[in-house]
């Protein structure tokens, strides 16, 4: 048995034979009760709405890459970022209650755009990496509108990752105010990274 890293794919070589390929198509596991038991649904993609697959989500086996779960339907809700491993119960993810209704894989490359005003206007720049202080490199402190896109983002409103947080997904946000901020000021950010 290899593994073609290239294309995700399982390669079987059966003695004598020649290799055939099989898909390997799940890589998060929900489970109605506690430690992965009672009835399960495997996904491998992202899902607007979970509830017709199972009624409540008490323990979830992450096989491969990480994943980001929302309480309510239409990725809404609390959203909780899950990397590679077991959780037995949902206090392990940091769980409110057992009501897991979307999902969506997190992609692991990174790229973030920022304005210095709305409407994406004005000095641009594009961020692939960290940044503990949003002055140094943009000569700037206010970002009223960004792109996020690729990967997810935390930011904050002071340098070296302190203060206010703001999670940030991919899509377009032409004010400050649609990711939820007050003000303008943004001091540092930085990528959400697998190994949290």
């Amino acid at each position: 048995m290899t593994i073609d890293t290239l294309s995700g794919r399982l390669l079987l070589e059966l003695k004598n034979e020649t290799p055939c390929e099989i898909t390997c198509f799940f890589q998060i596991i929900f489970y109605e009760d506690r430690n992965f038991q009672g009835r399960h649904y495997e996904c491998s993609s992202d899902c607007a709405d979970l509830q017709s697959y199972f009624s409540r989500c008490n323990s979830i086996r992450v096989d491969s890459d990480c994943w980001v779960i929302y309480e309510k339907p239409s990725y809404k809700g609390y959203q909780y970022v899950l990397t590679k491993g077991e959780y037995p119960d949902y206090q392990h993810w940091m769980g409110y209650n057992d009501s897991i209704r979307s999902c969506r894989p997190r992609d692991s490359s990174h790229k973030m755009r920022v304005y210095e005003r709305p409407d994406f206007g004005g000095q641009m720049m594009e961020f692939m990496d960290d940044c503990p202080s949003v002055y140094d490199r943009f000569r700037y402190r206010d970002i009223h509108s960004c792109n996020v896109m690729d990967g997810y983002w935390t930011m904050y409103d002071q340098p070296n990752y302190r203060g206010r947080q703001y999670f940030m997904r991919p899509g377009e946000y032409r004010r400050f105010s649609d990711w939820g901020a007050i003000v303008p000021s943004v001091g540092s950010f930085r990528r959400v990274m697998d190994n949290l």
